[in-house]
């Protein structure tokens, strides 16, 4: 499967080598100030919010900022607003904001702050000093539902998204059926959600996540390949699904590289270039050549993917990678559907 460099949170300090073409540094009068906003959770997470803090690490390195960059990590949502005014009210000027959920907050504190730089990963914007990253995360579930539907011995494979208000998991799993279906149009996809409001229980509970999992597996006995689609609470559905001997689908980065316990079910990841576009979108800022507005990352771009893992060849089918390939290549070129209509929006 296609296979995009990932990197490792105590790596940040070299985090530069994660970027392709990397441009020379920025001179300067002073060094830019950096600063990140991760979501509710920890930031070395396995996932979202330690490879944005990755990207974010290696955009600093190349434009001549020390490293690390300071991090900040709300307990709840009701910190958004007040660590996002803490770094303004320092004179930073750039402000990394991790994920959908710190969009409007994100948005109000560029539109209240014309004179500083934000970059919301996940997100969406219309202001000129604001770059929304967003994905194409269909494109890399539609790859992702290739490889499952390729690799299930009963017919029956699963996804389990956070929380019913993440568009992006809504493309994830919607873009996964679609890319199983493509293989075999009669496959059974099963797919739910751990909540429908709670955002630390769908994104940051691994214990919750394992054991909704089970329950899950328990009324879905059929079900061998489970893609999850919640942050750290589905790195503990993996921890479910390793346990009852079936294989598991990371999310947004190579799991089997990041959640290394798992790593021996983690059939492939969905991945999107998070560390790339943040890195790259701070590198822009610096050199003057960044535009405000929802930027897309999508297969054109390199901006999403799958990654295997070498230690399950042996469960993926001879010609699967072909078919991925195929598949990447027709998204990149504009001519392979990946959403239905009613896939949650882009920005």
């Amino acid at each position: 499967m296609r296979r995009f460099t990932t990197a490792s949170l105590a790596l940040t300090i070299a985090a530069t080598g994660i970027m392709a073409g990397a441009a020379a540094v920025v001179a300067q009068d002073e060094p830019l100030k950096i600063g990140v906003v991760t979501d509710v959770g920890t930031v070395d997470d396995k996932n979202f919010n330690e490879y944005t803090f990755v990207g974010a690490n290696a955009g600093a390195a190349a434009v001549g900022t020390d490293v690390p960059v300071p991090v900040a990590v709300p307990n709840d949502p009701s910190d958004f607003p007040v660590l996002i005014q803490s770094y303004i009210d320092e004179g930073y000027d750039i402000i990394v904001t991790a994920g959908f959920n710190l969009g409007a907050e994100t948005a109000k504190a560029a539109e209240a702050n014309p004179d500083v730089w934000f970059i919301g990963v996940d997100q969406g914007s219309e202001s000129p000093n604001y770059v929304g990253l967003a994905y194409q995360e269909d494109q890399a579930g539609y790859l992702a539902g290739i490889v499952a539907a390729r690799a299930t011995q009963t017919g029956t494979i699963a996804a389990i998204g956070g929380i019913t208000l993440c568009a992006p998991c809504i493309r994830y799993i919607q873009g996964y059926e679609l890319g199983a279906k493509s293989v075999n149009p009669d496959i059974n996809v099963v797919s739910t959600y751990v909540t429908d409001a709670d955002f630390t229980l769908a994104f940051n509970d691994p214990v919750a996540g394992k054991q909704f999992a089970e329950d899950f597996l328990l009324a879905n006995p059929d079900v061998d390949v489970l893609f999850q689609v919640a942050g750290k609470t589905g790195n503990g559905m993996l921890e479910a699904v390793c346990e009852q001997g079936l294989l598991g689908v990371g999310v947004d980065v190579d799991q089997s590289l990041s959640v290394p316990a798992t790593a021996a079910c983690t059939l492939t990841s969905a991945t999107k270039s998070l560390s790339l576009s943040v890195a790259s979108t701070i590198e822009a800022i610096a050199g003057g050549t960044a535009v405000g507005g929802t930027d897309v990352w999508d297969a054109a771009r390199d901006g999403v993917g799958v990654a295997n893992n070498p230690a399950l060849a042996s469960r993926v089918p001879e010609g699967t990678q072909e078919l991925v390939d195929a598949s990447f290549a027709a998204m990149a070129a504009g001519v392979l559907p990946t959403c239905p209509e009613n896939c949650g929006s882009l920005g």
